[in-house]
């Protein structure tokens, strides 16, 4: 066997015989993307102090990844599926470790942003493409096995970054928890190499570069209106990038509906099952990127724990994502996909509702159940999801419907941690204001409503002076003035988790809307898919409108 995966998954005579070894180096890259989301949040204190930073700053530094990662990935899994989907995995974790080094050297808040946002656009490239790779790698009887574990890996992900980070901040500085990125990625571009074999949609015509950007402009200012809205208040820009991007839908929609070859064929949003996936992935990720935001902050700010300590009491909510992987796939069979889905998000919503209750009096074991069942629908209710989606689309647009599904998870967790987070820092505030009012004056009351750990901050300024009871009663408001906004924001974020849920069943068919039929092999299916007698009957979701 030669040492390297050169002969094309098309050019097989039969599924590819390391095709479980390809599998973990794409959940490794996978891995690291979303770890690079979850890792930063434990860091933020250390950064705050360390940069300056303002409440904006630290949500631009988080953010700047997310807005090139959620803007891109359509084009750029087009461009994958285009030209070579492996290439662009090696190409995006390469950028993705060059953006790491330069933020593990640097020292001002703007490059900072600058070396997120490079990581954002290498992660962009590499996220479709380990869908693509793995749906183009797998016959079509394996699929449903490896989509859940490519999406029991982003749900670990999700509880091993802050663990990582935690970890090395114990000893280093918080430049370390970019530079760890880069070794990973650097194996992962080894093991692509080695491992995974080449692939490319087979006669795909020109790709749709105006659909492109006009999926960029209105994906980029929707996300930048809905971040800098709320901080910034509603002024000129984030008005400005709101009404572009409702004008750059209207023109994508319009586009796409027109050319021969679009980008995105928007007419799938007719196909019950592929909205409601991709409502349910989006909705999902609306309410756990949000929850997992201001938890962590409530454990290390009020409760007290380092970051490290954060970092392993986050690890039930990874072993929740095992026992539902675990069971969705004998689940969905028997149920369907819709029952699934929508079993798990009722849990997921129940567990928001859950974090309702928090109060300046709460522990850690008030997080715990939330998070279990947080987890649990992640392994649940995503993996059916993420197949229906990549179910509704040609081999020839493998990279596309992966940046689709992708598009919907990172759009959902910038909305969460913008809106959501919008709602925890008005809530902290006014509370605030009314628990502290009295004892501060008004210079230092208006640092403390910035953010908790600025609040903390002036708590212990205070302290260093005569009234000890000054500074004790200001650092109780401040924990009861975040607990206070936790709950708050937790209901909202549940109500809208609740309603998500309901759209998300009245959207998605029940099991006559899957019917089983027989097709035959189109003509670019590859061995990987028809080589197995079973794949030759294998059921396959009808996903014509309903």
């Amino acid at each position: 066997m030669p040492l390297l995966a050169n002969t094309p998954v098309s050019n097989m005579a039969e599924p590819y015989a390391r095709r479980w070894w390809a599998l973990l180096v794409l959940c490794l890259s996978l891995l690291i993307t979303v770890m690079a989301n979850t890792s930063l949040i434990v860091a933020a204190p250390d950064m705050t102090t360390d940069l300056g930073l303002s409440s904006s700053d630290l949500q631009w530094v988080i953010d700047s990844y997310t807005v090139p990662y959620a803007a891109l990935m359509l084009v750029l899994g087009s461009i994958g599926d285009k030209y070579s989907r492996r290439g662009a995995l090696v190409l995006g974790l390469l950028m993705f470790a060059a953006g790491s080094v330069m933020g593990s050297m640097v020292d001002e808040t703007a490059l900072v942003i600058a070396a997120r946002a490079i990581m954002g656009v290498g992660a962009a490239v590499v996220m479709p493409a380990t869908l693509s790779l793995l749906v183009a790698t797998f016959p079509r009887g394996e699929r449903g096995k490896a989509v859940t574990a490519w999406a029991a890996t982003s749900g670990v992900a999700v509880a091993i970054g802050p663990l990582v980070s935690g970890w090395l901040l114990e000893d280093h500085a918080w430049g370390a928890t970019f530079l760890i990125n880069v070794p990973i990625a650097l194996v992962a571009v080894i093991g692509a190499l080695v491992l995974v074999p080449p692939s490319k949609a087979e006669g795909m015509g020109r790709i749709d570069y105006v659909g492109g950007l006009l999926s960029i402009v209105t994906l980029g200012s929707l996300i930048y209106g809905a971040i800098e809205g709320p901080h910034s208040g509603w002024g000129a820009g984030p008005v400005t990038a709101l009404v572009v991007a409702a004008a750059g839908l209207a023109a994508f929609v319009a586009w796409e509906l027109r050319h021969p070859h679009p980008m995105l064929d928007v007419r799938k949003f007719a196909v019950r099952p592929f909205t409601g996936s991709m409502l349910a992935v989006l909705v999902f990720f609306f309410g756990m990127f949000a929850v997992l935001y201001y938890s962590t902050q409530f454990l290390q700010f009020v409760l007290g724990y380092d970051a490290l300590e954060t970092g392993i009491r986050l690890l039930p909510l990874g072993a929740a994502v095992f026992l539902g992987s675990a069971i969705t796939g004998k689940l969905t069979p028997k149920l369907g996909v819709r029952a699934t889905v929508v079993i798990g998000m009722i849990i997921g919503t129940a567990g928001m509702f859950l974090l309702a209750r928090i109060d300046a009096g709460s522990t850690y074991t008030d997080f715990v159940a939330p998070l279990l069942m947080l987890g649990f629908t992640l392994g649940l209710s995503i993996a059916p999801a993420t197949d229906t989606i990549m179910g509704s689309f040609p081999d020839s647009e493998l990279g596309v419907a992966g940046g689709a599904n992708d598009t919907a998870l990172e759009l959902g967790g910038a909305l969460g941690i913008a809106i959501l987070g919008s709602v925890l820092g008005t809530a902290y505030r006014d509370e605030l204001t009314d628990l502290a009012g009295d004892p501060l004056p008004a210079e230092a009351m208006e640092i403390a409503k910035d953010s908790v750990g600025a609040g903390l901050a002036v708590a212990g300024q205070v302290a260093q002076g005569p009234s000890v009871e000054t500074a004790q009663a200001v650092l109780e408001a401040v924990d009861q003035a975040f607990a206070y906004g936790v709950a708050h924001t937790s209901l909202i974020g549940a109500i809208v988790m609740a309603a998500g849920t309901l759209i998300v069943l009245a959207v998605l068919p029940g099991r006559r809307g899957f019917a089983s039929r027989i097709d035959e092999p189109r003509a670019e299916t590859s061995a990987n898919q028809v080589t197995d007698p079973a794949d030759h009957h294998a059921p396959r979701l009808d996903l014509r409108p309903l």
